[in-house]
């Protein structure tokens, strides 16, 4: 249990059907439930002013954006006006299992990635990638992620545990620790670690919460963002009972 626990933010790729259906209102519920920020993956149609100072006036602030991936996007210039619109300085990466199929690969993911590092510096912007579970694939015997951390030093990340555990493979507070140092963002995710099954409320799965937290630096995490792809329950109220875990648990830290 940290003395002093990151705030909590919200994926909201998790509520991506409530915020279809009206943004506004959904915004405004994860408010009422008391979450400090969000991270969005698609501004539904509002500039990202627009959708930071909505933000700020409900309470709460821009965690961090997956909008847009620097890799998914042509035109590195709208990657830097949207990260800075959003009061960021941080711009999201992420890769697909075919960037760690084989040797070769990997080489080519490590060099996309330092590229990208050196496009962001002249502006004052750092990487940070987010991980699903195939980067953590073997190859050439040692763990494949942990080749694209050695090799890009600069780079950061946003741990996301659930996947890091690899269904059970892997200890995610282990790899949590071995970049704990250059970890400021995490995704908090639980489930039965099993292929192909729902996520579900934070603190009511399979993932030991408590020790992904304890292996993070406190002086280097700043936020904890709750993330669940998909819920065989109501996806709001999975994401409410998650943030009343993780706030009653003193793991993160909430507005209410």
């Amino acid at each position: 249990m940290s003395t002093n626990p990151p705030p909590l933010s919200v994926q909201l790729y998790s509520l991506r059907d409530a915020c279809a259906e009206n943004f506004d209102a959904a915004l405004a519920q994860l408010a009422e439930i008391g979450f400090k920020g969000v991270e969005p993956f698609h501004l539904f149609g509002k500039s990202a002013h627009a959708f930071r100072q909505q933000v700020n006036e409900l309470g709460m602030q821009v965690s961090s954006t997956h909008t847009p991936w620097i890799n998914r996007t042509e035109d590195i210039n709208e990657v830097v006006e949207t990260v800075q619109a959003l009061g960021l300085n941080r711009a999201a990466g992420g890769y697909m299992p075919e960037d760690f199929a084989d040797g070769d690969a990997l080489k080519r993911t490590i060099e996309q990635t330092q590229g990208y590092v050196d496009a962001l510096r002249p502006h004052g912007l750092k990487l940070f990638l987010h991980n699903h579970y195939w980067e953590f694939a073997e190859i050439n015997g040692s763990t494949a992620y942990h080749h694209l951390q050695d090799a890009v030093p600069d780079v950061e990340f946003e741990i996301d545990i659930y996947w890091a555990a690899n269904f059970g493979h892997n200890d995610p507070a282990a790899e949590l620790a071995r970049v704990r140092a250059r970890t400021p963002l995490i995704h908090v995710k639980d489930g039965p670690l099993e292929p192909r099954q729902s996520h579900v409320a934070v603190g009511s799965g399979k993932m030991d919460i408590a020790a992904v937290f304890a292996a993070t630096d406190p002086n280097v995490l700043e936020w904890a963002i709750v993330e669940l792809d998909a819920c065989d329950t109501d996806m709001m109220a999975a994401v409410a009972a998650s943030y009343t875990y993780l706030t009653s648990n003193h793991l993160a830290q909430g507005n209410v």
